[in-house]
């Protein structure tokens, strides 16, 4: 079986003028490398295929492959993620993750936060800020957290992300507004532990692997800088036995709600009453087999970075219906 791997290689775009904030989810040629070297060790073919403009230049040039594996985070727009997953449905060429609704809805937070809600999973109160003349109708409990409601890997969240006041309120929400346009999203702030949970697996088959806690230097958020230098800022500890069951159930019921497939990360963390709430799902989950969440918090559980590969590849083959 021949499998085109797709992803969006950061010194690609490097190179092209684009910078190190713009290009913060992509990958390193470490990870594409790393992925086709379990997938050959599997018995597949491979062949690296690139990004979503690589992907069109070598469709239109009648490439095609028995199965994509995709990791593309795509550049523009709320549905950067959904572009690849959409192409290769119109090309009838099944892939590796989630389709592009599921990728679509799970990048903004705040679409997830009404479907995880409405599935009776625990959420942080919060509002939508679409516009400045939201601010003032804010009416949550300090102190509150706020992001760019559709980024991922920390992006747009800082030290002064945790407000306390509604002048604090009023400088991020209008610096977000402008900086990333979009709306923001401002949630009362969950003061517990946080815990990131890998989940495998699609519907009834899905299952939570384990997870870890992630403990950041001062209580500072987890922002992209604290994730591109973790080993600095941050400290993963595999997550302790008394908040094993509560994570693993939150985390399991987020990803049949979102109806997430093959693999990904769901983050977790404590209200003031010890509740354990839903903060956001990852159906897209960083691959690199040592700096990437769910490579370590697997490899914390003893499932090694081969074993992972195996497990994702193995719930696909089932979806699609193929055979090695």
């Amino acid at each position: 079986m021949k499998v085109g791997l797709t992803y969006d290689l950061r010194s690609w775009y490097l190179d092209r003028g684009y910078s190190m904030e713009d290009t913060a989810e992509f990958d390193k040629q470490e990870t594409v490398d790393a992925l086709e070297t379990a997938l050959r060790k599997m018995g597949f073919q491979t062949e690296q295929v690139g990004n979503c403009f690589q992907l069109i230049d070598a469709l239109a040039a009648g490439k095609r492959w028995d199965l994509v594996f995709n990791i593309v985070e795509g550049l523009y727009g709320d549905g950067r993620e959904s572009v690849v997953p959409a192409i290769l449905d119109q090309y009838k060429i099944p892939y590796v993750f989630s389709g592009p609704v599921i990728l679509g809805i799970s990048l903004n937070k705040y679409l997830t936060r009404l479907i995880v809600s409405a599935a009776g999973i625990p959420v942080s109160p919060g509002i939508l800020i679409t516009k400045k003349e939201d601010i003032k109708r804010c009416n949550l409990e300090y102190p509150l957290f706020i992001k760019p409601v559709s980024e991922g890997t920390g992006k747009g969240i800082n030290e002064k992300s945790m407000l306390n006041s509604p002048a604090e309120l009023k400088e991020m929400a209008e610096w977000i507004l402008e900086r990333f346009n979009q709306p923001a999203l401002v949630e009362e702030y969950l003061p517990g532990r946080e815990f990131t949970v890998g989940v495998v697996g699609a519907g009834d088959d899905a299952i939570a692997i384990g997870g870890m806690e992630i403990e950041c230097k001062d209580n500072l958020p987890y922002s992209v800088e604290f994730k591109e230098n973790y080993q600095e800022f941050c400290k993963y500890i595999p997550m302790a036995e008394g908040f094993q069951k509560e994570c693993k159930s939150v985390a399991l019921n987020v990803w049949k709600a979102l109806g997430g497939v093959d693999a990904g990360r769901v983050d977790v963390k404590a209200d003031r009453n010890g509740r354990i709430c839903f903060m956001e799902v990852n159906p897209l989950a960083g691959l690199h087999p040592v700096h990437s969440d769910l490579p370590i918090l697997s490899g914390m559980i003893g499932i090694e970075y081969q074993t992972l590969i195996e497990m994702i590849m193995k719930s696909t083959l089932k979806r699609h219906q193929l055979s090695l």
